[in-house]
């Protein structure tokens, strides 16, 4: 039998923080599917329970390749919180971050220092953060890397999103740099456009049904993204060790329309 080349996350370890639903829980599934070793996190700890049960009955024979932590990015003692999981998780190969809070969709004219700084703690300063201490915890070379997430807004304007806006398009900077400081671990991110997850729940369905439907009479492809489509781009990232430094879009086309 010739030596397998392509599997590349059989027996890995990788860390999905905000893993517990959306793009998060389908890079999981892609990832046990791959042969690896999965550990999801999240703020609530039914979530982090239910999800992991979940995985484990999806994929029976990976049982033992399934865990879980509950690590709140919200709260004050951020970074003591993320050493935590690190320490609960241990040594890893890959560090996915997912992790997302309501979007902070508010008229540029309202606001102000309170609900900006608190607009990017979890979607900026925490993933700059992770992969800070993360760092550590990774195995050290250029097949290991850190995955983070951003919003096709940080390029294609959305009125009324500024401030959301401001920190997307911050993180293509900030794995840009950390490529560079944290070589030869690799850093990379992924962004994605529309995609149907939980997200768009407090919507009601009415209302995101009819986003949707005006989205899907726009773009190329003429579909909102599905979390296991937007899961491959980062299974790629994670296993093409010559890439980094990279924004990878999954977008249904978006910039082009």
């Amino acid at each position: 039998m010739p030596t397998l080349k392509y599997n590349k996350l059989a027996g890995k370890h990788i860390l999905i923080i905000g893993g517990t639903s959306g793009i998060g829980y389908a890079v999981a599934e892609a990832s046990l599917e791959s042969g690896a070793r999965v550990t999801i996190s999240s703020s609530d700890q039914s979530h982090v329970s239910s999800s992991v049960k979940s995985l484990k009955a999806a994929y029976p024979s990976a049982e033992t390749h399934v865990s879980g932590h509950v690590c709140d990015l919200s709260k004050p003692s951020l970074e003591k919180d993320i050493e935590n999981l690190f320490q609960a998780c241990g040594s890893v190969d890959h560090i996915v971050f997912t992790a997302g809070d309501r979007l902070a969709t508010i008229p540029i004219q309202d606001a102000n220092y309170e609900n900006i700084l608190r607009a990017g703690q979890v979607r900026f300063i925490a993933p700059l953060l992770v992969a800070k201490i993360g760092s550590r915890y990774l195995n050290k070379g250029p097949e290991s890397s850190i995955i983070l997430t951003a919003g096709i807004v940080a390029e294609k304007p959305i009125p009324g999103w500024s401030v959301v806006a401001s920190y997307a398009a911050g993180l293509h900077g900030m794995v840009r740099n950390l490529a560079v400081d944290l070589k030869p671990v690799r850093v990379n991110l992924v962004s994605p456009g529309p995609v149907d997850t939980e997200l768009w729940k407090g919507m009601g369905d009415g209302a995101k049904k009819n986003m949707f439907k005006e989205i899907e009479g726009r773009v190329p492809t003429g579909h909102v993204g599905r979390p296991e489509e937007v899961a491959e781009a980062y299974l790629w990232l994670m296993k093409d060790s010559n890439v980094t430094g990279f924004v990878a879009c999954s977008d249904s086309g978006t910039k082009l329309v």
